[in-house]
């Protein structure tokens, strides 16, 4: 009998055991937004064609900010910061100088960010793997990391830290250095936005722009098929995404003296660079753990030769 029950007693431990964790993996997972920069940021939220919205589409967020918000099972979407905003106290309305989504108003309502735009971007699974991803193919705005916690599988934080709006090559900066576009949003070429004959992994390759963006990010989605270095799994996990997680403001503590070089690509594409960041990793001055590909090594070591003579 001592010998039945004791059987019994396992095995409802061992049905609890999994019961808790099959309740975790089809629960909602909490997102928290926590803003390191000196300046207001406004997180926009786009949920994707058969998601429920979440209960914000856009809030604000003052420096040192936090809040947080549950993200059903099954939903997928994205999250991005919006600076630089402006909105009447009396009627609501109002812009954005990067990241605006139109809606003329703090809640997006529907409306994705206009480039450019740091994105985070995920898919939550229910009772599956989460897949995340931070993503620079529609430009830069500011630095942002996306960190999982309480989860299972591999749940490797992701994101940008590298204060790229600083150091954009000329033909990509946007206006005073708020914004860094990216080479299909400044130029529309197909190549750039792997796009018509251009639209496969195949055909579509990493362009100068997208390899500086990767070297400098290399964690982030730097072009359209960037997907084997770029996306991120985890299960059961909530998340945190830091705008600022090195404190950067908009207007870096280092700006010195722009230095003027330029470098041409192998389609005979020239990028114009000021101060490049590149030496910084080099130098010690980046908190980035990198590896380069040969044609990144090949374009680093370029613009070091051009902006040292």
């Amino acid at each position: 009998m001592d010998l039945i029950l004791s059987h019994c007693s396992s095995l409802y431990i061992s049905t609890l055991i999994l019961l808790l964790f099959a309740a975790k993996g089809t629960s909602e997972s909490m997102f928290n937004f926590t803003n390191k920069c000196d300046y207001t940021v406004w997180p926009g939220i786009l949920a994707n064609a058969g998601s429920s919205p979440l209960d914000t589409t856009g809030f604000e967020l003052p420096p040192g900010g936090s809040r947080n918000y549950k993200v059903p099972p099954n939903w997928s979407g994205r999250f991005w910061g919006r600076t630089g905003c402006t909105f009447d106290p009396h009627t609501g309305q109002g812009g954005c100088v990067t990241g605006d989504c139109g809606s003329n108003k703090v809640e997006c309502n529907g409306a994705g960010a206009n480039p450019p735009a740091t994105l985070a971007e995920f898919t939550v699974g229910s009772g599956a793997q989460d897949y995340y991803d931070v993503s620079l193919v529609d430009g830069y705005n500011l630095p942002m990391v996306v960190q999982a916690g309480g989860g299972s599988g591999s749940c490797l934080s992701t994101g940008c830290v590298t204060d790229l709006n600083q150091h954009c090559p000329t033909e990509l900066r946007v206006g005073e250095g708020e914004g860094c576009k990216s080479a299909c949003e400044a130029f529309g070429r197909p190549d750039y936005c792997c796009s018509g004959a251009y639209g496969s992994p195949a055909t579509c390759k990493p362009s100068v722009y997208s390899e500086m963006f990767k070297t400098a990010c290399p964690k982030s989605y730097s072009y359209a098929y960037d997907d084997a270095t770029s996306t991120f799994t985890c299960m059961g996990a909530d998340y945190t995404i830091i705008f600022c997680p090195l404190s950067t403001s908009r207007k870096s503590a280092r700006d010195t003296s722009p230095t003027t070089g330029s470098v041409t690509g192998s389609n005979n594409d020239t990028v114009v660079v000021d101060s490049p960041w590149f030496p910084d990793f080099f130098t010690g001055h980046s908190s980035e753990t990198l590896s380069f590909s040969p044609s990144s090594i090949a374009s680093v070591a370029l613009l070091l030769f051009l902006t040292m003579h």
